[in-house]
């Protein structure tokens, strides 16, 4: 099972939401996932995402696979240069 850190869009017709979700990357995109890891409100800009850094980091310590956007979210607020940091200390 090849696990993704992805975006899943909520919300209506030209007002997208989206939940950061853990998934298996069979499934559709806004299908079933495993474990929700945060929200994204492009309204408010990528600075007021809401994402749990402890969840993110167990799923990028598993294998969970970033998509480019995901990946240049936690790469901001952090949580990428802390995995990494992590990853060298072991």
């Amino acid at each position: 099972m090849a696990v993704k850190i992805r975006l899943t869009r909520i919300g209506r017709h030209k007002d997208p939401f989206y939940r950061i979700v853990a998934a298996d990357s069979r499934f559709a995109r806004d299908g079933r996932y495993i474990e929700q890891i945060g929200i994204y409100d492009p309204a408010l800009g990528e600075e007021k995402a809401e994402i749990n850094e402890e969840l993110a980091l167990k799923w990028l310590k598993n294998g969970a696979i970033p998509s480019d956007s995901v990946r240049a979210m936690f790469a901001r607020k952090g949580i990428m240069t802390k995995y990494v940091n992590e990853k060298k200390g072991k």
